[in-house]
């Protein structure tokens, strides 16, 4: 049996438009285990598609180098959905009858769109970064699986550095959530406003509208609102945009903490030296230090295998996409240790239900997955740009898990009503 965890430590799966990673070596032998990528390749999600995809096909091109998973090789069939709920599902009723039964959508709009129809059809929603928050509740959405931190866990951890940071103490602390008015920046709000009143610091909320490039009433009322935290729900160019608007309004970058989706280029974008001092909640470790990127880099880059820009390695969202798909293979390979093959959606959830404490030797927290919990834990830690590269200022924590706990069950329980 080829171990994940000997030859991969953290993987992934993807492609571009098209069918299979297939690589030269022992995996073409055996039937392989297929995963439907349904992806926003040409709208909203092109800011981080293009590098998840290839980490998950560099993942997988190194696996099956290496023979796949228990001599299987791993085939991605990626199409693009352009974030429209009716493409999503189009592509994971074609796929279906293709024999997939493993699916990511990495799309909120997209996900919730199939997750009917994926829990109907007992077949596998990875929903990793995206999706309903309170489908990490493993007892009523059984086949989904939101292995990470979830807004809600994200957001909280957020308070609890800044409690940190504040002696311990949130009393009288006042903390501006700005956000772009749409679902994605809108559902922090609620356990914000929950733990605002149970720790007794002040919340400002402070929305601006889609498409982010106009920011600066959202700002001007921040600013006299005096705030000692900024939380930001933004994504991609409206932090650019931000940035210049605290920039306009005397308000320093080290009160600023970004939500997941800030990557490389936006610092780019932003300037290395303006952006000193800015902060973000992460996922996973970036950088090429950790030891799955390396190996990528080695046996790939350095051989002229690579599946895209060499440039592109050095970017969060590109260790993003070989985090998300290092705990889909590692389900995979618990699957078939334990029950054999064929592999079933059945079996596969079992697999994923049996991950303890893997971390893909640095790549992202360690990650518990039960019956219960298919969140895995939900840990995130902040990290802060200091004007050449990002510098952990926590350990991976997760906080309030009672108070994000309850929201998650108060929530289910709309969706197990149906």
């Amino acid at each position: 049996m080829v171990s994940i965890t000997k030859y991969a430590k953290g993987l992934a799966a993807g492609a571009v438009l098209a069918v299979a990673t297939l690589s030269t070596g022992t995996a073409q032998a055996a039937d392989p285990i297929k995963f439907g990528v349904c992806y926003d390749l040409s709208k909203a999600y092109t800011f981080v598609t293009p590098q998840v995809v290839q980490g998950a096909r560099d993942l997988a091109t190194l696996m099956n180098m290496k023979g796949g998973i228990d001599g299987h090789p791993i085939e991605l069939i990626v199409q693009d959905h352009g974030n429209e709920p009716q493409r999503g599902i189009e592509c994971y009723e074609k796929l279906k009858r293709e024999g997939v039964f493993i699916f990511d959508m990495l799309s909120t709009p997209v996900s919730l769109a199939v997750l009917p129809r994926v829990m109907n059809d007992k077949n596998i929603l990875l929903q990793s970064l995206v999706g309903r928050g309170d489908a990490i509740d493993g007892d009523v959405f059984t086949q989904i699986f939101p292995i990470g931190p979830t807004y809600w866990g994200q957001a909280v951890n957020d308070i609890e550095y800044i409690r940190q940071q504040n002696n311990g103490s949130l009393k009288g602390v006042k903390v501006a959530f700005v956000y772009v008015d749409y679902p994605f920046g809108q559902e922090p709000i609620e356990i914000l406003q929950s733990l605002a009143e149970k720790e007794g610091f002040e919340l400002g909320l402070f929305p601006y509208p889609l498409p982010g490039s106009d920011q600066s009433s959202a700002w001007t009322q921040l600013r006299r609102f005096q705030p000692d935290a900024i939380i930001s729900w933004s994504l991609s160019k409206m932090h650019v945009v931000a940035s210049r608007e605290m920039k306009r309004n005397g308000i320093p970058m080290e009160k600023y903490i970004a939500v997941n989706w800030l990557n490389e280029t936006d610092i780019a974008n932003i300037g290395p030296a303006e952006a000193k001092g800015l902060k973000r909640g992460t996922n996973v470790a970036g950088g090429q230090e950790v030891p799955i990127i390396k190996e990528i880099i080695a046996e790939l880059y350095d051989k002229g295998k690579g599946n895209g820009d060499r440039a592109t390695l050095n970017d969060v969202y590109y260790n993003t996409g070989v985090a998300i798909y290092s705990v889909a293979f590692e389900g995979a390979r618990l699957a078939i240790e334990k029950n054999g093959w064929p592999l079933t959606a059945a079996s596969m959830k079992e697999g994923l239900e049996s991950i303890k404490d893997y971390d893909a030797n640095g790549l992202f927290a360690p990650v518990t997955v039960t019956a219960q919990d298919h969140g895995g834990g939900g840990k995130t830690r902040i990290e802060m740009w200091d004007g050449e590269k990002w510098v952990p200022q926590t350990d991976w924590i997760s906080a309030y898990n009672d108070r994000v706990w309850e929201v998650v069950r108060e929530s289910s329980k709309s969706f197990k009503s149906e």
